[in-house]
């Protein structure tokens, strides 16, 4: 079981670093998106609900961070935090076909695939893995 748990832990630690670098980038990226808005309104106004959408998901990833580190010695609770690493990976998810959509390329969406997906799903795994502890 400690296996699981320090997992867990150490998934959780990593999403709440990455996740307040991102909230620092994202709240730098909305003041650009403002500035753009008092230029082109349309692209101003797409910029600063994708800037919006982004800051919500790495505030609901610091949440999940700070979720798993506090529950990774409760099994009882590894399905919340099963439920936040399944939600942050969605959530990924459709930032990466977003960022198809708006015309990435290839190498671009590869890595910025690989960046958003591997913590979220190693996070699910510890949480897996912490409520085998349970059964």
């Amino acid at each position: 079981m400690a296996n699981g748990k320090n997992f867990l832990k150490v998934t959780g630690i990593l999403m709440i670093i990455f996740a307040a670098i991102a909230i620092i980038f994202d709240v730098i990226g909305a003041f650009g998106a403002v500035a753009v808005l008092t230029v082109e309104a349309t692209l101003g106004t797409v910029l600063t609900v994708a800037m919006a959408i982004a800051l919500a998901s790495a505030i609901i990833e610091l949440i999940a961070g700070i979720v798993g580190v506090k529950n990774c010695d409760k099994p009882e609770n590894a399905n919340k935090c099963l439920f936040y690493g399944i939600f942050v990976a969605v959530y990924a998810i459709i930032s990466i076909v977003f960022t198809i959509i708006g015309g990435g390329s290839v190498l671009t969406v590869i890595i910025y695939a690989i960046c958003e997906l591997v913590i979220p799903v190693l996070y699910i795994i510890g949480a897996m893995k912490n409520r085998e502890a349970t059964l």
